[in-house]
């Protein structure tokens, strides 16, 4: 992953951790000191949110302690890669996008960063400028051609 998504992954969960469940606790407390939590829906909704919550922390815990950041220098823009930033041309209707092709944990559609387990990214690892691939997505097939590779 890169050093800007792990930053967010940390601060996320920081956020989480130090924020959030800080308010969730006291909504409980609030909630207990209503009376009978038998009935109590405040309580269990926040019983709720904070077992959703912990949940979230736990995840996004697991993704760091397996998370590697990749070093940058070592990388070539050679051929299409992860952290590549790819110019591709739809040759159905000659429409250009540029994507960059990032982890699961990163990908977002509106700020053009696609993850490597997408159709597009498969099959667009490992080839170079010119290179013409197909790939099948849920709409058909896309026929795409590598306009430019950068990092």
């Amino acid at each position: 992953m890169s050093q800007e998504g792990y930053d967010k992954l940390v601060a996320e969960l920081h956020h989480m951790e130090h924020v959030e469940l800080p308010q969730v606790r006291d909504a409980i407390s609030e909630a207990r000191d209503k009376g009978d939590l038998s009935e109590n829906f405040e309580y269990h909704a926040a019983k709720r949110e904070q077992a959703r919550l912990l949940g979230r922390i736990r995840f996004k815990q697991r993704v760091l302690e397996n998370a590697r950041v990749i070093d940058m220098s070592r990388l070539n823009a050679d051929n299409v890669q992860l952290l590549s930033k790819v110019e591709i041309t739809n040759l159905a209707n000659n429409n250009r996008m540029t994507y960059m092709i990032v982890s699961p944990h990163e990908a977002n559609i509106r700020e053009k960063k696609i993850s490597i387990k997408s159709p597009i990214a498969q099959a667009l690892l490992g080839k170079k400028v010119g290179d013409e691939v197909s790939v099948r997505v849920p709409a058909g097939m896309l026929k795409l051609r590598i306009e430019s590779i950068e990092l």
